[in-house]
C-alpha cells in the first residue's frame, strides 16, 4: 500500500510552499479514501512517494488515468495568497491503494 503525490515542476514552487501543497494532497486523499484501505496503509507504515510531472497537461492526464483505475484522487487548487495565482492546480494526491494499481498510472514518473 502506498500514496503518491504528483507535483507540477513547471511552477518552481518554493520548498515550503511545495511541502504545504503536498501535505494538503496527502491529507485530502487520505480523508477521501475507504477506511479499510487507510487502515491497511497505516499498518504498513504509511508509505508516501512524491513524483514530479512536467506541467498541468501531464497532471490532468494522470488524474484522468487514476480515476479510470478507480483510485482516489485529490486535486489541490491553491488560494493564490502567496506564490501562485488563485485557482492554480499545484498537485494531485492518489491513494492510498495497492502499489501495483498506483504504479500502473505513475510507475514511469521520476521522484521529486
Amino acid at each position: 500500500m502506498k500514496q503518491v503525490i504528483l507535483v507540477r515542476s513547471d511552477l518552481k514552487l518554493p520548498k515550503g510552499k511545495m511541502a504545504a501543497q503536498c501535505a494538503h494532497a496527502a491529507v485530502e486523499a487520505e480523508i477521501n479514501s475507504p477506511r479499510k484501505k487507510v487502515e491497511e496503509w497505516l499498518n504498513e507504515g504509511m508509505k508516501k512517494i512524491v513524483l514530479k510531472v512536467k506541467d498541468l497537461d501531464e497532471l490532468k492526464k494522470l488524474e484522468k488515468s487514476a480515476r479510470a483505475e478507480k483510485l482516489v484522487v485529490s486535486v489541490i487548487v491553491d488560494a493564490g495568497l502567496t506564490a501562485v495565482e488563485p485557482g492554480t492546480v499545484t498537485c494531485v494526491g492518489i491513494g492510498p491503494d495497492e502499489d501495483v494499481k498506483i504504479d500502473k498510472v505513475t510507475g514511469h514518473l521520476k521522484m521529486l
